[in-house]
């Protein structure tokens, strides 16, 4: 019997194995950017891209905030063209890192987006920095 998980054939094993690998060349997740903020030479800048308020009430430590708004060419001078962006938004239920991700390629930066967001970030039990804290 057929349900919606079956009703559509997974796809060839070779086929998902190139589907799933290139999925890390666009996303990263929190215990990863975690771990690389610990170590102290994190090798990319985190940005915040949701608004100011929430941005205050408590973003992941080290995290600038740049709403994806807001995100231009000047803005990004500050840092070496080979940069690499990691954008995160509110959480999985927010588009603000895809919004963020699509500015930046679209500016020639490399970027990619910590999945799970903030959300996730509270969810592993990480800490958060800012005014709410």
């Amino acid at each position: 019997m057929r349900n919606a998980v079956t009703a559509d054939r997974a796809a060839p094993a070779d086929e998902a194995l190139i589907h799933f690998q290139r999925q890390f060349a666009f996303e990263t997740d929190c215990w990863d950017v975690h771990e690389a903020l610990r170590s102290g030479s994190p090798d990319f800048v985190l940005l915040d891209v949701r608004g100011a308020e929430a941005y205050a009430a408590g973003h992941v430590p080290g995290a600038i905030h740049l709403p994806h708004g807001k995100i231009i060419a000047s803005r990004l001078d500050a840092w070496p063209r080979e940069t690499l962006f990691v954008a995160y938004c509110a959480g999985p239920h927010c588009n603000g890192a895809a919004r963020a991700a699509v500015r930046l390629a679209g500016l020639g930066r490399a970027v990619k987006i910590m999945t799970g967001g903030i959300t996730g970030w509270i969810d592993e039990g990480f800490a958060l920095a800012g005014d709410g804290t």
